[in-house]
């Protein structure tokens, strides 16, 4: 009785006065600390029974045995318990060899556990039962379903667990063949009528996607549990059902079963699924309000959910709140940044999470140092080297993660195709690996490889892959508009503007940076400034500096300096380095000494060691003639330790990728004669080359390309700013 309403020290202390103790005693004692968790105390009043010569029963040893897996910590005691059991010859019993096998399989010793199962000299459903939950309970659902066949050849009789156990089986493995020959069983053997296996058959069917054949076994139940609704609810989510889920919930809420964490966790993956935010968002104000917020698989459901919409910061807030957090969540908020593109922050977390200081170099260190590598840690490091410019290294990663058999998702193909080196070969070859496991329809994998194919400026295969109009995301028109804007088709990247605006699909800043630029390229200046005005009137997108730079690029490259000069003024927000950069470069352009004198310290006065503003300062001096004030510039640089720093570019030969380093000042030792680098060329090729008006960056690359290229060779050449430079040499 006492034991019973948990008053240990009254049981305790009556145990401790009775004159005579016999086993029931000494069971009863023991088996009451196992209840409540009490596990080294009922191991502590076996041995002081032993001492005083009381011998165990099979029921005393399999209530230790039982301890000893409860805990979770004490695999070497539940071994000496073992071999004492081995001693005493009591493994023949059925009920000691069964709470053996669940030992062993708690702490993921199979083979122990198969080796106990076979030494049994009698065995009987629960023995089969147990050996059974040990290989689910450890993944080896193929097993299971083997000793299930086993035991129908064997006659053996199932009970309510091992139908729960071979169904939940069937639906993980996709099996419906077999799934529905238990189903039949189960009817044979009485037992459609019992709530646990009914629950699995309505999980199995949810998996297989038969939300019908899920849905009559749930409205045929005459009793339910929180289980059985909770199965329901997630077969409907999982179909991507939410307003049937939400239903569901609603009708269960109304039936007094009270909700837990999981019914909110499938809630959750249902509004994600459709992508309803605003429902979403009402779950969690749910969870708050219920006190589920701070539960793991909750919230790892949560941080999914706010990382699909974009919303990283909500998610990090969330698990930043978590009191707790079990790796799940931590590969859940990984995923999120890496799915944003905050990959500084994925890399971050994950030195976090392995309690060290993180350094990009070390990358790989941190990689090899791990137990086990999954998808979200290689995820993590080719989104770090791309956030870090370094795109080789990235696609580099990504073959060393193929060479290790890692599985790939859609967010490791969305990166790798992303690798902003715009290397069309590697990337064909990672779409064609796209096709080859089964992501080519995902919208993530889709939008990544049209980004990749619009940097290499291949257009047709961007249209290629482009979805239908209804079907396009927000992010695919963006790619789209942004292709045809890289490759300077402002017209084409306007009308696919307004065909967006058409099927209903909303603009955001993105779209906007790139429509700007297109009008920039296209040198269309007024349809630049009212693309601008309906950023915020029209379509309430507030504009970012990215913006502001973009307009007066604008109407700098449109000569129009004295209107970028007034937009300026009239900025809401503080005009950062990209602003006064984009005047200063105007103003080289168009001759404008004044105003670029004062574009140039607005930008020195920002960073005084900001070695653009001397070099276009310098320029706009050399283009009108000014030498002294060129020279008193270029001292000022010697004075101060100001180098000016060299742009990137790659030229492409066969399997090779050459970086460039491209000066642009006096020739110097390593400078390419153009000239001399197209000797041999067929006269009217070469007069078309020399005719082009290429930057001294582009004449310096076609040299270098010429010089290295063998005969029928491709070259294609990537400027710093990766957008492709072609020519046919």
């Amino acid at each position: 009785m006492y034991l019973k309403f948990e008053n240990f020290d009254s049981a305790r202390y009556l145990f401790e006065q009775m004159p005579h103790r016999d086993g029931v005693s000494w069971n009863t004692m023991m088996s009451g600390y196992v209840k409540v968790g009490l596990y080294l105390e009922a191991v502590e009043l076996f041995r002081e029974m032993w001492v005083q010569g009381f011998k165990p029963d099979g029921f005393m040893l399999s209530t230790l045995i039982t301890a000893c897996d409860r805990s979770g910590s004490m695999l070497s005691q539940g071994i000496e318990f073992h071999g004492f059991i081995v001693k005493v010859g009591l493994l023949y019993n059925v009920f000691v060899s069964t709470a053996l096998m669940h030992f062993y399989g708690i702490y993921g010793f199979l083979s122990d556990v198969y080796r106990v199962f076979e030494e049994m000299p009698e065995k009987n459903t629960v023995s089969w039962t147990c050996l059974m939950a040990a290989y689910s309970s450890n993944g080896d659902l193929e097993e299971v379903l083997r000793i299930y066949c086993r035991m129908r050849l064997e006659a053996v009789n199932c009970n309510q667990s091992s139908f729960s156990t071979v169904i939940s089986s069937c639906g993980l493995l996709g099996d419906e063949l077999l799934g529905h020959q238990v189903l039949a069983h189960v009817v044979l053997s009485g037992f459609e009528s019992n709530v646990s296996v009914s629950n699995s058959l309505i999980s199995m069917f949810g998996n297989f996607g038969n939300v019908k054949d899920a849905k009559y076994i749930f409205d045929w139940m005459e009793e339910r549990d929180i289980v059985s609704w909770n199965s329901i609810i997630s077969a409907y989510s999982h179909s991507h059902l939410c307003e049937e889920s939400l239903r569901c919930f609603h009708r269960m809420r109304h039936s007094n079963v009270k909700t837990n964490s999981t019914t909110l966790s499938s809630l959750v993956y249902a509004c994600n699924s459709v992508y309803d935010l605003n429902w979403g968002r009402g779950i969690h104000g749910l969870a708050f309000k219920v006190g589920f917020d701070s539960i793991s698989c909750l919230c790892s459901t949560l941080v999914t959910l706010y990382s699909e919409f974009g919303r990283w910061k909500d998610a990090e807030l969330l698990f930043q709140e978590m009191p707790e957090k079990d790796l799940i969540t931590w590969n859940s908020m990984m995923a999120s940044y890496v799915q944003n593109g905050e990959f500084g922050n994925a890399l971050n977390l994950l030195a976090e999470l392995h309690g060290m200081c993180w350094i990009t170099n070390n990358a790989e260190h941190v990689l090899w140092t791990m137990p086990v590598h999954d998808v979200v840690t290689w995820n993590a490091l080719i989104g770090g080297h791309n956030e870090n410019g370094e795109p080789q290294q990235a696609i580099e990663v990504f073959k060393l993660m193929r060479e290790n058999a890692s599985p790939a998702d859609y967010i490791t193909m969305s990166l790798a195709a992303c690798a902003n080196l715009a290397l069309l070969d590697e990337g064909r070859q990672i779409h064609n690996l796209f096709i080859k496991i089964g992501l080519e329809s995902d919208f993530h994998v889709t939008n990544a490889s049209m980004d990749m194919y619009g940097k290499c400026g291949e257009l047709e295969d961007v249209l290629q892959m482009l979805p239908a109009p209804e079907d396009r995301s927000q992010s695919s028109w963006n790619i789209l508009i942004s292709a045809f804007s890289r490759q300077g088709y402002c017209k084409e990247a306007s009308k696919t503007f307004e065909h967006m605006l058409q099927v209903g699909q909303k603009p955001d800043h993105i779209t906007f940076i790139s429509l700007l630029s297109a009008f920039n390229h296209g040198g269309l200046a007024d349809e630049g400034l009212a693309c601008f005005t309906r950023m915020a009137s029209e379509f309430q997108v507030h504009p970012s500096i990215e913006h502001y730079a973009c307009v007066v690029d604008l109407l700098g490259r449109a000569g129009r300096l004295i209107d970028a000069e007034n937009f300026i003024k009239k900025m809401p927000i503080r005009p950062n380095d990209l602003i006064w950069r984009s005047l200063l470069s105007a103003c080289r352009t168009h001759n404008n000494v004044e105003l670029g004198r004062e574009a140039a310290q607005h930008l020195l006065d920002l960073d005084s060691s900001d070695d653009s503003a001397y070099v276009l300062l310098s320029n706009v001096y050399a283009l009108n003639g000014r030498w002294k004030d060129m020279e008193t510039i270029r001292r000022k640089m010697e004075i101060r330790k100001i180098n000016k720093c060299t742009a990137q570019s790659w030229v492409r030969r066969l399997l090779d990728l050459h970086e460039v380093e491209l000066i642009k000042h006096k020739k110097g030792v390593g400078d390419v004669d153009l000239c001399y680098a197209l000797h041999g060329q067929a006269v009217e090729h070469k007069r078309f080359i020399l005719s082009c008006p290429w930057s001294q960056p582009d004449r310096s690359l076609i040299g270098f390309s010429a010089i290295m290229k063998s005969k029928k060779q491709k070259v294609r050449m990537l400027d710093g700013s990766f957008a492709n430079t072609r020519a046919d040499i």
